[in-house]
């Protein structure tokens, strides 16, 4: 069946004072299309939407919307009304009872997986909390096409994975501006590009995308060379002089400037779309080998008289190097964490340790750092002057800006007019301009356009210190971090080795054995005790306790830890001696043979204990 057009662009111009924004844009939105929208920022991203909606009018062009066809649109910004409940906010569109009794078993479908309270008022909602209720709102409506706008912002993992299959099974159109690449790849299956005015539509998913996008720049680029090469020759005919009486050469010397002209104009567009953020790389001083440690640390909070657990026995040892992923739900214990690494909070019970000489930078979602009243230049120089020392060199105010995108015209502007994208990359500028040697991000992608965050990723990936990052963008844990800890609420952590992708197997691995083992359970429950099995099942509980022999393993891992790092140091220091193989061939080989071998060993000897952690923690 041919799926209905729900809605025509065709030709349509729009301008902002003298600038024009698109020319000639067009494009079609039908039944079923899964479609993610991308672009640089300013290219008109939020401006299509409201194309899309009908609140932006064109200057010139037609737009058609199939009759009775209506459009829902989750927008990044809600302003919650006073004492309204979650529940009358969501039903708010519907104008009958009939309308709203219709569409009522959606309560559950929707507030309950997003983790709302019908009853709790808007206005004392925080800022994901009013998130999720205006997606409630669009999911409930169910729009002909529903807009989102940054759908997984401030969302936990799971409600990211339930709103993609939700989106995958939409009976309508979907328009979904993200960063969240894994997002993308998971729910669309054409791209709109927005690219110097002009949309371009990729007929595949977000996941083929750069593939294709590559191609059509790398077409593009062959097209700019070829017209390079035949104005070169027009230029040379042109040098050697034109007869004023042929009027047929004057009109192709006029022909030939303004090719040129135009040649410019396309080819300096394009050298500046494929400019990308460049930052240099990051270089921190050495610190001490163990950066922090938690000692069985307990922390809760009381909620209503309720003691709620965040940290139980907690035991985590953090070494310098460490490339940390902290992933969970909301009201987990992520913050609660930082908080006691970076001495905000205090445990209640066991010890936080930090080495005595560790700095760290810290980038807090909150923004607690930015005054909303100093201006760019000021939040980036706050002693005064016109430079700011990044990475102990002294770059102009204005230039350092440009590195982050921000057009130097904005420099005096206030903070409290920048959006939420642009405030995250000013953070960022802040954080990255002298980042210590322990870097702590919470949520750092939220509200980044692409580009930062491929800068983002190459700057952590050359980032050599230890690294924390609280996120749930997946595809950005999967690019740098080497470890992940799960924070699985009621004091529940558990420690996993790779990236988020690395996390998702080990813990589907998990969750096999589990069941595994209560199904054994409930098989050795039907029998008496003191039969063979039972016997057996008793045997196998003492196994799971620390022996001796492990217990004694665990207390000797750190000796062997700081033994092959010291081990490894010396190794490479010793290799990166030019002279040393013609000095010593020997010597160079059997290093080189080795070090590889230390490496392996240091991996496996952090990663058993780890291991032997988490069983004496079981055991307590």
């Amino acid at each position: 069946m041919v799926a209905r057009l729900l809605l025509s662009v065709q030709d349509a111009c729009v301008s902002f004072g003298d600038k024009k924004l698109f020319e000639n844009l067009s494009f079609n939105i039908t039944e079923g299309d899964k479609i993610c929208l991308v672009g640089k920022n300013g290219a008109g991203k939020t401006t299509l939407m409201n194309i899309i909606t009908g609140t932006r009018d064109l200057d010139d062009g037609t737009r058609w919307q199939l009759q009775g066809m209506t459009i829902g649109y989750l927008q990044q910004d809600i302003t919650p009304t006073k004492g309204q409940s979650v529940y009358d906010f969501v039903f708010s569109q519907f104008s009958t009872e009939e309308q709203i009794e219709a569409n009522a078993y959606k309560v559950d479908m929707v507030l309950h997986p997003l983790g709302l309270d019908p009853l709790a008022k808007m206005d004392k909602l925080s800022g994901g909390q009013l998130r999720r209720a205006a997606m409630a709102r669009a999911l409930v409506e169910e729009p002909d096409i529903l807009l989102l706008d940054e759908p997984t912002n401030h969302l936990d993992l799971d409600v990211i994975e339930w709103l993609e299959g939700m989106v995958r099974g939409y009976h309508g159109a979907v328009v979904c501006i993200s960063h969240d690449k894994a997002f993308l790849n998971t729910i669309s299956d054409k791209v709109f590009w927005l690219d110097r005015g002009a949309l371009k539509v990729c007929p595949f998913g977000f996941s083929r995308f750069d593939e294709w996008s590559t191609m059509i720049l790398d077409q593009e680029a062959r097209t700019l060379h070829n017209r390079e090469k035949a104005l070169l020759q027009e230029l040379e005919w042109a040098s050697r002089g034109v007869k004023a009486r042929r009027k047929r050469n004057q009109r192709r010397l006029e022909l030939v400037k303004s090719e040129r002209d135009k040649f410019f104009q396309d080819k300096g567009e394009f050298l500046r779309m494929m400019a990308k953020i460049e930052i240099s790389p990051i270089e921190t001083e050495v610190s001490s080998k163990i950066v922090a440690e938690f000692f069985k640390v307990k922390k809760g909070f009381n909620d209503d008289g309720r003691e709620v657990p965040i940290l139980d026995q907690f035991s985590l040892r953090i070494m310098r190097g460490d490339r940390i992923g902290i992933l969970g739900r909301n009201g987990s214990g992520k913050t609660t964490f930082l908080r006691l690494l970076t001495g905000e909070l205090e445990p209640d019970a066991g010890k936080v340790k930090m080495s005595r000489e560790i700095e760290f930078s810290y980038f807090d979602q909150t923004r607690r750092d930015l005054v909303p009243e100093w201006s760019l230049w000021k939040t980036l120089a706050p002693d005064g002057g016109d430079h700011v020392n990044v990475r102990g060199k002294a770059r102009h105010v204005c230039g350092y800006l440009k590195d982050f995108m921000f057009d130097p015209s904005m420099a005096l502007q206030p903070v409290s007019t920048l959006s939420g994208g642009q405030k995250n990359r000013l953070m960022l500028a802040r954080v990255l301009a002298d980042p210590k040697s322990f870097l702590i991000l919470d949520e750092p992608t939220n509200d980044l356009d692409m580009d930062t965050l491929d800068m983002l990723e190459e700057t952590l990936a050359e980032y050599q210190g230890t690294l924390i990052i609280v996120s749930h963008d997946r595809d950005f844990l999967d690019q740098t971090v080497t470890k992940i800890l799960a924070f699985e609420g009621d004091g529940k952590i558990e420690g996993y080795i790779g990236g988020y992708s690395d996390y998702l197997v080990a813990r589907a691995e998990r969750k096999a054995r589990m069941g595994e083992g209560a199904e054994a359970a409930k098989r050795a429950d039907k029998k008496e005790s003191g039969t063979p099995q039972a016997v057996e099942a008793e045997a196998t509980a003492a196994k799971a306790r620390m022996s001796y022999k492990l217990q004694y393993e665990l207390d000797n891992l750190p000796k062997k830890i700081a033994a092959l790092e010291t081990e490894i140091d010396e190794l490479q220091d010793r290799l990166a001696d030019p002279d040393l193989y013609q000095r010593d061939p020997g010597a160079f080989e059997n290093m080189s043979r080795r070090l590889p071998l230390a490496q392996a060993d240091l991996d496996h000897a952090e990663t058993r204990w780890l291991e032997l952690e988490a069983m004496r923690a079981e055991s307590v």
